[in-house]
Parts: C-alpha cells; structure tokens; sequence
C-alpha cells in the first residue's frame, strides 16, 4: 500500500480499502531506441581504442566491399564525431 489507497463503503456496510495501482514507469520504445544507439556509440569507441584508429578503418573497408549485411554494418560502425570524442576521452583510462 506504499502507493496509497481507497477505501468503499460496500453494500452490506463494511468499509474495504484497495491498494491503488502503481504508476506506469519507463520510457516504452524510446528508452529502448535511445540505450541501444548509447550502446553502439559505447562499443564503437571501445573497439576503436583496442584496435587504433587505422586498423579499425582498414577493418571497416573490408566490411564495406562485402555482402549488403556487411555494407549496412560498416556505415553503422563507421567513426562519427561522438565516438570520436568518447574514445580520446576514455581512451587513455582504459589502455
């Protein structure tokens, strides 16, 4: 009952209390879109600091010569500002 509570009175005169509802929480589908782009933009920048910078972009060529999948997969992972930023700033904590 920490959500509060109602009371009725009933038809035969008893009184009876009822737990209200909790609120609905969370975020639906948005919070979902936006922790999994947080996500990619984490693991990018991850894999750029264990890799460097030159072998992630040679890695990033092949998957662009490749299958539609793998096109697709290159243009998501490619180095955007954010990652860029995120990895020259965790980068030296992490190695």
């Amino acid at each position: 009952m920490t959500h509060g509570y109602t009371t009725k009175v009933g038809k035969d005169g008893l009184i009876v209390v009822k737990p209200k509802r909790r609120p609905v929480r969370g975020g639906g589908p948005i919070k979902l879109v936006v922790l999994a782009v947080a996500g990619l933009i984490a693991f990018k920048a991850v894999a750029l600091i264990a890799v460097g910078p030159i072998t992630y972009n040679e890695r990033l060529a092949k998957l662009e010569t490749g299958t539609m999948i793998e096109q697709v997969g290159a243009k998501a992972l490619a180095i955007d500002p954010v990652t860029e930023v995120l990895a020259d700033s965790v980068g030296p904590t992490l190695r």
